[in-house]
């Protein structure tokens, strides 16, 4: 959910900088029954930290549930207090949601907003420890779009069955709905989305690059006129790399495994993803930077003339606006290049989900208040105060979304053909190998470096081997 500053951060990425330290991979545990909680432990962490960091946070936890027994929880009159986890959003669009939400509720409960870590991993890890220690005063979490097959896995999070979830998948966006299930279940709802576009200059490209081979033609023309011309993309070793090899995969027309998970698919796809991003590397539309760069320091360079092409999120719009005038009468966007010509590139998605906690006192009307929380007046407000792509595909012809998203069409479009990020339960550590093996870019050889993730992929399947 972590990529960029303030009140984007979220949204940017589907989570943050990873840990590069060398750890043991552990298995996820399925226990038996369903309620009783997976260990797991962050990737990259020692078991003697872990479990030392587990036991102060079980201490606060039972503590915290203690305190809460006096509250309002335990009153026999008067609503019922939902304790909603989620990302800090600065821009108050949750919070205004959260006012409707208990305003339409007719008196059945008020939403508490408890604001996660600033950081996606530091998000993740707080939810973990306190669903570890069944922590009772959890009702809704929002969910990055990665972490529903192990939250799922580990019988975290209560599935969503019957006229609940009959609402949550009317009108709602295929690709989204993908990223809230596991195992043939709705284990949470789309809240929002987010998509890349191709952000360019027109002063120096009249007409937008179908294809990568286009655009790539173009940055090298432009560098011997001696324009502007970088190419300016996510390649730290990080999720925003991941995300960038995920999208040149599937665009290519393959996949990195498969859909139970247990089989790395790669093959020509991925060697055919590899081949591009070398040449990007290589080439003079390569930022120099190119091994460090996140999503903000892409739209800095765009914003400081260095670039002529971005491949970012929807975020770069009102930022180019606000911090550059000038360039932002020439700044244009248009639909991811294709890997393939003709065929539209499968851009991967990501955004937030909606879960309602196993462990929560309160499922039945923590389910009204998520349905209410993603709603389409709450999901306009999302998109027009907040910054987020909406998860319901009827709001895409809204024009209450038109004057803050005038590329709304292209981002549809973009969304109804998106691509999900691998589904497994270890994904951490997935996401971890892969970006380790594709940054630096320049260092890729296609041939090799897909067998090395073949292997690697396939020892994350099995928990085997360490983390990069």
């Amino acid at each position: 959910m972590n990529g960029d500053e303030g009140n984007e951060a979220h949204r940017v990425t589907s989570r943050g900088g990873t840990s590069r330290r060398l750890a043991r991979r552990q298995a996820p545990r399925r226990q038996a029954p369903r309620r009783q909680a997976a260990r797991t432990q962050p990737a990259g962490r020692s078991r003697s930290r872990s479990r030392g960091l587990a036991a102060g946070a079980v201490g606060v936890v039972l503590a915290s549930a203690a305190l809460a027994a006096c509250g309002t929880r335990s009153a026999s009159t008067g609503p019922v207090s939902l304790s909603f986890y989620l990302y800090p959003d600065n821009s108050g669009a949750t919070q205004t949601a959260i006012k409707n939400c208990d305003a339409q509720s007719g008196g059945k409960y008020t939403i508490s907003y408890q604001q996660l870590p600033n950081s996606s991993d530091g998000q993740r890890q707080q939810l973990v420890r306190r669903l570890a220690a069944r922590d009772s005063t959890i009702d809704l979490m929002g969910l990055d779009v990665t972490w529903e097959a192990e939250f799922a896995n580990a019988g975290w999070v209560e599935p969503w069955t019957g006229a609940n979830r009959a609402q949550a998948e009317n009108g709602t966006l295929k690709p989204a709905l993908q990223t809230a299930m596991w195992n043939g279940q709705l284990v949470a709802v789309p809240d929002n989305s987010n998509t890349q576009l191709l952000w360019y200059r027109s002063d120096l490209v009249p007409n937008p690059p179908k294809t990568w081979a286009q655009m790539l033609a173009d940055a090298a023309q432009l560098a011997k006129a001696g324009k502007p011309h970088l190419i300016e993309i996510q390649g730290a070793q990080y999720e925003g790399a991941t995300v960038w090899f995920n999208t040149m995969v599937t665009s290519a027309g393959g996949t990195v495994l498969n859909p139970d998970a247990t089989k790395v698919t790669l093959s020509s796809p991925a060697v055919k993803a590899l081949s591009i991003m070398k040449q990007l590397a290589s080439g003079p539309g390569a930022d120099p930077s190119l091994s460090v760069q996140m999503e903000n320091e892409n739209r800095l360079a765009m914003e400081g003339g260095q670039a002529a092409f971005e491949l970012n999120y929807p975020f770069v719009y009102p930022a180019m606006k606000l911090d550059s005038p000038k360039l932002f009468k020439d700044f244009k966007y248009a639909l991811y290049p294709e890997v393939t010509p003709g065929v539209p590139a499968k851009v991967t998605i990501g955004g937030v989900d909606l879960a309602v906690s196993a462990y929560s006192q309160h499922k039945a009307l923590a389910f009204q208040a998520a349905l209410c929380l993603r709603d389409k007046q709450n999901q306009i407000i999302g998109a027009n105060v907040g910054g987020v792509p909406p998860t319901i595909t009827s709001l895409y012809n809204n024009p209450a979304l038109f004057k803050n998203y005038p590329f709304h069409a292209d981002i549809l479009k973009a969304l109804e053909n998106a691509s999900v990020r691998p589904k497994t339960p270890v994904y951490q550590v997935v996401s971890i190998d892969i970006s380790h093996l594709i940054s630096p870019a320049s260092a890729i050889n296609p041939a090799s470096t897909e067998k090395s993730m073949v292997s690697q992929l396939g020892n994350a399947l099995q928990s085997k081997g360490l983390v990069p």
